[in-house]
């Protein structure tokens, strides 16, 4: 008898409230398992910052003249910019000119010019797998932050009930953040607004280009990367970041997440994708939603 009523209450639960079989199913397909004696870092905190900063300042100098608003009230920024210019002008393979005219380089090109690799969503190479991300130039050294996972970032208790009916792009995190990584319908019209909201003059505090076919920040599309089969091995895994009170306002516009609450005290968070070998030209990138950290 109490079997036959746990039968019909798992046939009810699922059938009268999707809400709760949606999240049960995806915290079946994404939560992460971290034994104790483990850690939930690849790499360090220290060196997904490095990265981050490494390529959104190549992104900042190769847009130059659109943020000629943002330069004249930072002056001492501006200096400090001109002043890369000028000593590192064949590193970055970018000059002065960038002053003078607009993006000299692609997204693509720019991130391989300065991380070695660029990434471009296309096809994904299994069957029914709709979308999926590849690298296209270059190769991935092992432990490179290789992408960002986009979207509007809810804390545990905040509703996320009509944008997560149907929606296979909710990030779980494992304190329960969830990040909605959809870039349409409702989702993407709660994070244009809460982008629009968050804006200080012409101080962008996120980026909404990921909500586009043409991203501004290349990394930003860490959502279409596909889980991993029997013939496809994770190459990829997910690694939680919280922006640091520290990060430059002017970089704040590549960052492609955005927190659904204005008054939240807690830092931005952010997922990046980092390489588990080297992945090299041609590869697909395929993640696992069971993330075992060792």
């Amino acid at each position: 008898m109490l079997r036959a009523l746990r039968r019909r209450w798992e046939a009810y639960k699922y059938r009268f409230v999707p809400w709760i079989a949606l999240n049960l199913r995806h915290k079946r397909r994404t939560l992460r398992y971290v034994p104790e004696d483990c850690k939930d870092k690849i790499v360090s905190d220290e060196e997904v910052l490095e990265t981050l900063l490494k390529i959104f300042k190549a992104l900042f100098i190769n847009d130059f003249s659109r943020q000629k608003k943002i330069l004249a009230l930072l002056p001492e920024v501006k200096s400090t910019y001109l002043e890369l210019l000028h000593l590192q002008p064949s590193k970055s393979k970018i000059t002065f000119s960038c002053y003078e005219s607009q993006n000299i380089f692609s997204p693509e090109e720019l991130l391989f010019h300065t991380l070695g690799f660029s990434i471009t969503r296309n096809q994904s190479s299994l069957v029914s797998a709709g979308t999926g991300v590849f690298v296209t130039r270059g190769f991935v050294p092992k432990g490179t932050v290789v992408a960002m996972y986009p979207g509007t970032v809810y804390q545990k208790y905040e509703p996320i009930f009509f944008q997560s009916i149907g929606n296979p792009f909710i990030f779980r995190c494992i304190d329960g953040v969830f990040i909605d990584g959809n870039d349409k319908g409702i989702s993407k019209a709660v994070y244009r607004s809460c982008s629009r909201r968050d804006q200080l003059c012409p101080f962008h505090m996120s980026d909404v280009s990921w909500l586009t076919p043409v991203v501004q920040n290349p990394l930003a599309v860490g959502q279409y990367v596909n889980n991993c089969s029997p013939e496809k091995a994770a190459n990829v895994c997910y690694q939680e970041f919280d922006v640091p009170e520290c990060f430059p306002i002017e970089l704040k516009q590549y960052l492609p997440n955005i927190t659904y609450s204005h008054d939240i005290q807690s830092p931005l968070r952010c997922v990046v994708l980092i390489a588990l070998r080297d992945i090299k030209l041609g590869e697909e990138l395929f993640s696992n939603y069971y993330t075992i950290v060792n």
